[in-house]
C-alpha cells in the first residue's frame, strides 16, 4: 500500500450515485415494473464495471494487491457464469437462476387404471366451463384459518406453462420431458398417471422457459391439445390414443413466435378452432372435430398468445381473438372477420373481456394499458389496468385484474380505478361466485373478496416456492395447481360443509 493509503472517495461517490439512481428508478411511478427492473440491473452492472476500473487505476493500492483483487473478482464472476444459468425470467423480467447441473425430471412411468369417481365439478379447458374465467354456483368457506385447503397429493411434472383440463376425474395437462412434448392424464383423486402421449418436438427459450404453453380442451370423449411448436392433436380421453394430428404452422404457412404457441383449442360443435397466424386468410383456422380436415380460415394477422372464445356482441355470435396487432371478431361458420380493431403492442396475452352493452375490454402490459371498445363504435379507455399474463374477471359491474402484478378493481364506465392493492405478481385469477382465487407468481394461493369499495384478503396459503405462471383449475371442491416442475391437488372447504364421495372403479 502507498504511504497515503487507498483512495476511497471515488468508491464512496460511486455508491452514492448508485443509491441516487435507484431512488430515481423506483420512487416515480413507471409505466411498467419491467422497465424499472432492467434499469436497476443496468445500474448494478455499470457500478461493478466502474468499481473494477477504480480498483485497477484509482485505488492507489500496491499493484500486486490490485492484480490479486482484480483476478479474484474475475474468478468469482467466471465461477458464477460457469456454475449458474438463467432458467427463465419472472413476469417483472428478474432472472430466475439455477445450478447448471440441474436436470429436467424424467417422465414417470404410466401407472394406468381408471379414474376415481368423484363428486366434483368439471373444468373442461382453459378458463373454465364457459371459457370466461369464472365458476358460478360454488360457495367457498372464506375463513381459511378455520377451514384451510387440504392437500390431497403432490407430484413432479414436466416443464410447461399449461394448466389442467378436468372431466370425469381425469386431469389432463401438457409437459416437456427431454426431446418429447407430452400430453399427460392424471387421476384427480390420487395423482396417478393414467396415460401419456408423446410427440418428438421441443420448445425452449432462455427467457420464456421450456415446454408447451397452452391448456388442453376436453370435449366429449376426446382431448384436443396444441403444442408450443404447432402440433394440434386429437386424443381419446380414456386411453390417450391418437385419433388425428395436424401441424398448424405447416398447414397455414405460418411462423412460430419467439415465445412459442400459446393458443388453447376452442371446440364448437363439429369444429376445432385455433389461432395459427398464417397469411392469405389463415390467421384463425378451423379443423373438423372428427377427422382433422381443414374447414375454414379467416384473417391475415399474426397470432398473439390469447385463445379464441365464442361470444355474442351486437346480437351476433362471433369468435373473439386477440392477435399480435389486432382484436378481431370472426364469423364462427365461415371464419370471415366481422370487425377488426388495430392494437399497438405485440405481447398480447390476456384474453379480451366481453362486458354488458356490447363492449369489449382489452388490456396489455408493458405500459400499454386497457382500452374499452364498443362494437361498431369509437374506442374509449385509459392506462388504468395493464394485464400482462393474467386474464381479467367481471363481477357486478366491475372488472378485476392484475395491473403489472398488483390487483386492481376497475370501473369500466369511466375507466377509473376504484382501488389498487395487493402485489401478487404476474399470476392468474379465477372468479368463484363473489370471491377471487388468485394463484400468485410466487406460489401463494390467495382468496380475495370481489368488492369495489376496498381490497379484502380473506385467506392465503403457500402451494409452491417458485415462479408460478400456470393458471389454476377448479373442479370444485378440488383445486389443481402446477408450476413448470410440480403439481398439487387441494380440497377446498365448501360453505355448505359437504364432502365429496369417492369410489374406485378399477
Amino acid at each position: 500500500m502507498s504511504s497515503t493509503g487507498p483512495r476511497l472517495w471515488p468508491l464512496y461517490l460511486l455508491g452514492g450515485i448508485v443509491v441516487l439512481a435507484l431512488l430515481l428508478i423506483w420512487l416515480p411511478e413507471a409505466p411498467h415494473r419491467q422497465q424499472q427492473v432492467m434499469r436497476t440491473m443496468a445500474a448494478f452492472i455499470l457500478a461493478i464495471f466502474f468499481a473494477m476500473l477504480w480498483l485497477l487505476f484509482a485505488s492507489r493500492l500496491a499493484w500486486g494487491r490490485r492484480l490479486r483483487y482484480f483476478g479474484g473478482a474475475v474468478l468469482v464472476i467466471a465461477l458464477g457464469i460457469g456454475l449458474i444459468r438463467i432458467k427463465g425470467m419472472s413476469g417483472d423480467f428478474v432472472p430466475v437462476l439455477e445450478w447448471r447441473w440441474n436436470t429436467e425430471d424424467e417422465a414417470g412411468a404410466v401407472e394406468g387404471g381408471d379414474a376415481t369417481t368423484l363428486n366434483a365439478r368439471d373444468w373442461p379447458g382453459f378458463l373454465g366451463p364457459e371459457r370466461n374465467n369464472r365458476l358460478q354456483g360454488v360457495h367457498l368457506e372464506r375463513d381459511w384459518t378455520k377451514h384451510p385447503p387440504r392437500e390431497i397429493w403432490r407430484r413432479p411434472v414436466g416443464a410447461a406453462w399449461s394448466s389442467f383440463a378436468i372431466v370425469g376425474g381425469r386431469a389432463v395437462t401438457q409437459e416437456q420431458h427431454g426431446p418429447e412434448e407430452q400430453v399427460v392424464c392424471y387421476d384427480l383423486a390420487t395423482g396417478r398417471k393414467l396415460w401419456q402421449h408423446a410427440d418428438s418436438t421441443r420448445y425452449e427459450s432462455a427467457v420464456a422457459g421450456v415446454g408447451p404453453r397452452a391448456t388442453p380442451t376436453i370435449a366429449g370423449d376426446r382431448v384436443f391439445t396444441l403444442g408450443a411448436t404447432g402440433i394440434l392433436n386429437c386424443l381419446d380421453l380414456a386411453s390417450g390414443a391418437l385419433i388425428w394430428s395436424r401441424d398448424i404452422l405447416a398447414d397455414n404457412r405460418a411462423k412460430a413466435h419467439i415465445w412459442g404457441i400459446s393458443c388453447s383449442p376452442l371446440v364448437l360443435d363439429s369444429l376445432v378452432v385455433v389461432s395459427a397466424g398464417g397469411p392469405d386468410e389463415r390467421s384463425l383456422v378451423a379443423y373438423h372435430r372428427q377427422d382433422g380436415a381443414f374447414v375454414w380460415g379467416g384473417g391475415t394477422d399474426r397470432a398473439g398468445f390469447s385463445s379464441p372464445r365464442l361470444v355474442t356482441l351486437a346480437g351476433r355470435e362471433q369468435i373473439l381473438i386477440f392477435n399480435s396487432y389486432s382484436v378481431v371478431g370472426h364469423d364462427p361458420h365461415s371464419g370471415i372477420p366481422l370487425w377488426r380493431q388495430p392494437w399497438d403492442q405485440v405481447e398480447c396475452v390476456a384474453n379480451p373481456l366481453p362486458l354488458p352493452g356490447n363492449r369489449v375490454l382489452v388490456s396489455t402490459g408493458y405500459g400499454i394499458g386497457a382500452r374499452l371498445y364498443q362494437v361498431n363504435a369509437a374506442p374509449d379507455g385509459g392506462l388504468r389496468l395493464k394485464a400482462k399474463f393474467a386474464n381479467m374477471a367481471y363481477h357486478d359491474g366491475f372488472v378485476y385484474g392484475l395491473d403489472d402484478g398488483v390487483l386492481v378493481c376497475l370501473d369500466p364506465q369511466d375507466g377509473k380505478r376504484r382501488w389498487k392493492r395487493g402485489r401478487y405478481g404476474h399470476g392468474q385469477l379465477i372468479l368463484i361466485d363473489d370471491v377471487l382465487l388468485i394463484m400468485s407468481e410466487s406460489g401463494d394461493v390467495v382468496l380475495v373478496q370481489a368488492r369495489p369499495d376496498r381490497h379484502v384478503e380473506l385467506g392465503r396459503m403457500t402451494a409452491f416456492a417458485g415462479k408460478t405462471w400456470n393458471p389454476p383449475s377448479i373442479a370444485a371442491p378440488y383445486l389443481l395447481v402446477r408450476t413448470d416442475s410440480e403439481a398439487a391437488c387441494y380440497e377446498l372447504a365448501l360453505a355448505n360443509g359437504r364432502k365429496p364421495h369417492a369410489s374406485r372403479l378399477d
